[in-house]
Formats: C-alpha cells, structure tokens, sequence
C-alpha cells in the first residue's frame, strides 16, 4: 500500500494552522495529526498572554506581587533564548515588553497616547528583569512577558517532533506561515512554501523548496492595524514605543522555525538598511520583501 499525503486543518494560536502528513492509512495520519494539535494547544495554553490560566499570567501575577517564580526546563530554555536575543539584538528583541505590546494590540483599534507609551516603557526592559536558572523575577509591578516572538516558531518545531516520534517521516506543520518541515517526501522531493505578495496575499511572489528544517516569515502586510488611513504593524519597538516601520516582509530560512522566526522578527526590528545588512550578515537564506513588493536576497539554501 503506498503512503499519501494527508491535510489537516485546524485553528490556533490566533491562526490558521495545517498540517500535510504522508502515511499508509488515513487514521494513522489522523491519530498522529491529533497528537500534533495537541502539542501546539499546550503550548499555546501555557504561553498566551491572552489566558488568566497561562503562565505567563502567573509570571504577572508574580510581578505584580513582588515576588520571583521558579520556571520548568522548557520555559527557561526559552527564556535563555529570549535573552542572548535580546544581547544580539541591542535591546530590540524583549519579551519583558508585554506591558506594550498589549497598549499596541490590534484588537484595541487604537492609536494610544504619549503618557500610555510612557507608562507602558517604564514596566519594560530586560535589564529590569532578574533571570537566574530557574528562578524569575521580573522587577517593576505591571510587567509582563509577551513570547509571541519565540512560541509560535517553537511551537511548530515541536508539532514536528512530536509527528517524527510517532513515526512520521515526510510531512509539514504550517502554523500560520511559520513552517516546521517533518522531512521531504517520501521520494526525496521538496515540499514547496510560498512568498505572498504584500499588495495582493492571494498570491505568492516567491516559492521555495524546503527539505529540511524551517521557514519563517514576519510581516505587516497581514496582521496590521489601519487608523485614519496609517498602517500600523502589530511588531512594536521596544526601544522607541512604537510599531516598526520596515520590510512588508522579512521570511528566513534556518535548521529550525524557531532560528528561523527569531531571524525574521529581528530583520524587521532593525529596519530596512540595517535589518538587511544584519541578515545578510548572517549567512542564513532570507528574503526582504518592501511595500512595493520589491524583493532582496534570496532564500535558495546555501
């Protein structure tokens, strides 16, 4: 019986999500797919700023308190991560922006004011965080973690792992455009992942083959806020209070989605000049799409 390719469709972390999984036996796909979506929902549980459950709340809580709190091995791994980071970055990448991200949130559908922005910076910054494996305390009441930066990659990655460990070999998570490849297909051939073009998402404006690893892309173009008649991107600068104005798109390619992700997140926080020249530097296939729908670089694997 030769093995097909399996689709599954699903919604979360705020997304939509797929995963392709090439099996003998639609109910093993199934089964396997099940375990995948599952992955992703503990995670999303775990980490969403939008749950009172989550424990990103309870890390707020504990702010709040003027307490620390000790974390498991996964979140430190991630909290480890967020901060070499946030070091590579000069302070552009930081997770302890919750407090402004949330004044930035799309769903608010408004532009805040100087004196929020005001309040919002003064509960962020890393350096106002004590980070000691595995002991957290985040220093002024009213700060809050946002990981959006690093869940979802992580996220993908895990779906991938999880397909592998139950015995998948070929297939793909897609949460949300961030790709996590399982392995090529069956016949060694590509599975192939599209660009879409800033002005019209319908279509793609570069294709890539993936064998391997993952893909990631940050952008505006589709989770962006518009108020009298400005675009506003939901990737907030923590630096300077507000959205970044950069690439409509920045996508990287890397062993991982979650290099991948923290790559193009930080392409876009750069800005163009130095978002590009910094992942040019870098030595990773990536391409920069602008608002006109110009692109630069190249995501054909090294």
């Amino acid at each position: 019986m030769t093995a097909q390719i399996h689709a599954f469709r699903f919604n979360a972390m705020g997304c939509p999500c797929e995963l392709q999984l090439q099996a003998i036996g639609a109910e093993v796909a199934r089964a396997v797919a099940l375990l995948a979506q599952a992955e992703v929902d503990r995670l999303d549980r775990k980490y969403s700023h939008y749950r009172v459950d989550s424990l990103v709340a309870r890390i707020g809580a504990s702010a709040d308190a003027g307490n620390s709190i000790d974390v498991d091995d996964e979140t430190a791994d991630l909290l480890d991560f967020s901060a070499s980071l946030h070091a590579q970055s000069g302070g552009r990448f930081d997770i302890s922006a919750g407090a402004l991200t949330g004044l930035w949130d799309l769903h608010n559908r408004r532009v805040p004011g100087g004196a929020e922005i005001a309040s919002a910076l003064s509960r962020c910054g890393w350096q106002r965080v004590v980070w000691q494996r595995p002991r957290l305390t985040l220093g002024v009441p009213g700060m809050r973690l946002d990981l959006g930066g690093v869940v979802k990659e992580y996220a993908a990655d895990r779906a991938a792992q999880c397909c592998r460990d139950a015995g998948i070999a070929h297939g793909l998570v897609d949460l949300g455009g961030d790709i996590a490849v399982i392995g090529a297909h069956g016949d060694g051939t590509p599975w192939l992942a599209g660009i879409k073009a800033p002005h019209d998402t319908r279509h793609a404006l570069a294709r890539i083959e993936l064998y391997r690893g993952g893909l990631a892309t940050s952008g505006d173009y589709e989770r962006v806020m518009v108020v009298d008649g400005r675009r506003y991107s939901h990737i907030v600068d923590p630096m300077s209070g507000h959205p970044v104005e950069s690439f409509a798109s920045v996508s990287v390619l890397a062993e991982t989605c979650l290099v991948a992700g923290a790559a193009s997140t930080l392409g876009m926080l750069l800005g163009r000049q130095a978002g590009y020249e910094w992942l040019r530097a870098l030595g990773l296939p990536f391409l920069c799409i602008d608002g006109e729908g110009k692109a630069a670089g190249t995501l054909t694997p090294g």
